[in-house]
């Protein structure tokens, strides 16, 4: 078996100097992709990592980083100063945003005002989320507009397309854009139904292997939508951490995860609206239904909420849910409530954290026990010692995996999406959250999260820690932090 492999080697052997030729081409190797990715001008921490992992293994190195290393993409044709131009009218009819620091940063950074909302209702879990938007679905008069990371072919997932195609019969425009990566598992037979009814279902960076062999086009495989939206004739909106599967629908699974959503109605609703817009004309490359979606708008009229939609991806260089995540923690007085399933903060938000603790403000961060990536939660658990020895107070909810994404800031400001407070979300992902200034909406969030405190047990300094199940996979999982 092994002749002709030392034939191989021995005619290698016997071409003058091959070793020599085989080290300047690593060097080389190692030279060219190390100036491409420094001038990508990104962290130092995440730049070394790439360099030392290129340099350690030459051809896999190059594979995982073409595949999975940092990139941006271009949607300049799609990007707002937003100019609304879904809704042209109800932009103009809007107040002007309130001139508190974080508002004026938001809008700087997403090109979203700050707008309103009648109404904030905080669903728990997946049981009581779907059955509010599937009965919200089955109102619907014009279209309902769907984005989702996960899309699973399962009964939660099949009974939300029931409910779809009911809607697409009689008439109502469905869209469903579904992640590629997320929803792998939902083949499009699955809506074979809702697409004969009238329905359309696209699909957000579809794998093309082809383009794999296109070395100046680099498939976008890392960048997924993790958004999760809805919008219902422009007056309902849902979004936060919630899926469409059971793993999430506690009245199928007693260990399904413990997930914060919302619904929302308002100006608010409108833009959400315009992220799903967005995303769907560049998946899609459809113009033609902003017209119809601008002849259905609802009468506009001011709420009692403030609030502001952030959205952040690869195709801005603002980071803005991470910077308004930051901002919101340096600008707090009182108190700072963080709740996140994966925890894997850059020096900024680290700094922010231990910060705000120091200070003597009342500064928590809750995450999962075990959250479903053992990798990340190694790497949260790096953090704790700095955190805990700055004051920060560590809650680590055991029941169900915890997937809430929510950051409380005194008794007027939560912040409540799909990102995580990681650096998968912060810059690879496209994400949705939106920004409330609202004292109400800060207690109802505080109650919510108060009500986890019983479930979740305080870490304590010193951690007790062995050195070769806990200790040193900690720092090993660290050292490639900036990387998950």
């Amino acid at each position: 078996m092994w002749h002709p492999i030392h034939q191989a080697w021995n005619a290698l052997s016997a071409i003058p100097h091959i070793g020599a030729w085989l080290a300047i081409f690593w060097i080389g190797y190692v030279i060219a992709l190390g100036i491409y990715i420094i001038l990508q001008k990104r962290e130092p921490a995440a730049t070394l990592s790439w360099l030392f992992s290129l340099a350690l293994l030459p051809y896999l190195g190059f594979a995982i980083y073409y595949l999975f290393g940092p990139q941006k993409i271009s949607r300049q044709r799609l990007r707002r100063p937003r100019s609304h131009q879904v809704y042209p009218d109800a932009a103009d009819s809007r107040g002007d945003a309130q001139d508190a620091l974080l508002h004026v940063l938001a809008k700087a950074v997403t090109g979203f005002r700050s707008v309103t909302a009648h109404d904030v209702r905080m669903l728990i879990d997946g049981s009581a989320t779907y059955t509010a938007l599937i009965d919200d679905v089955r109102k619907a008069q014009s279209h309902i507009h769907l984005e989702y990371y996960i899309y699973q072919p399962d009964r939660s997932g099949a009974a939300l397309r029931d409910a779809l195609v009911e809607r697409a019969r009689a008439g109502v425009k469905v869209r469903l854009l579904m992640d590629a990566v997320g929803s792998s598992r939902t083949p499009a037979h699955f809506f074979r139904d809702l697409v004969e009814a009238g329905g359309e279902i696209s699909w957000f960076h579809p794998i093309r292997f082809r383009r794999v062999w296109k070395f100046w086009k680099r498939p976008p495989l890392n960048l997924r939508t993790h958004r999760k939206i809805v919008v219902i004739d422009s007056r309902i909106g849902y979004t936060g951490g919630i899926n469409i599967t059971d793993e999430e629908n506690d009245a199928l699974r007693s260990d399904a995860y413990r997930d914060l959503h919302l619904r929302l109605t308002g100006d608010v609703v409108l833009e959400l609206q315009q992220v799903f817009v967005e995303d769907w004309i560049y998946a899609t490359g459809q113009h033609d239904f902003i017209s119809e979606i601008a002849r259905n708008l609802p009468p506009l009229a001011p709420g009692p909420i403030c609030a502001q939609v952030l959205s952040s991806g690869p195709d801005s260089n603002w980071e803005a849910i991470h910077r308004l995540h930051v901002s919101a923690i340096h600008a707090a007085r009182q108190r700072v409530w963080l709740v996140t399933p994966y925890f894997v903060p850059g020096e900024a938000a680290l700094m922010a954290l231990s910060s705000a603790a120091l200070s003597g403000l009342d500064v928590r961060l809750m995450v999962p026990k075990a959250s479903d990536s053992r990798w990340v939660t190694l790497a949260a658990r790096s953090y704790y010692d700095r955190l805990l020895d700055a004051g920060v107070k560590i809650y680590e909810y055991g029941p169900r995996m915890l997937h809430t994404k929510a950051l409380l800031k005194d008794d007027d400001v939560a912040i409540i999406g799909s990102a995580n407070f990681d650096n998968r979300s912060f810059r690879l992902n496209f994400e949705v959250s939106v920004l409330f200034e609202d004292s109400g909406v800060a207690l109802e969030l505080a109650r919510q999260i108060e009500g986890e405190f019983a479930h979740a047990p305080r870490v304590r300094s010193p951690r007790p820690q062995a050195f070769l199940t806990e200790r040193l996979p900690e720092a090993l999982a660290r050292l490639f932090s900036p990387l998950l």
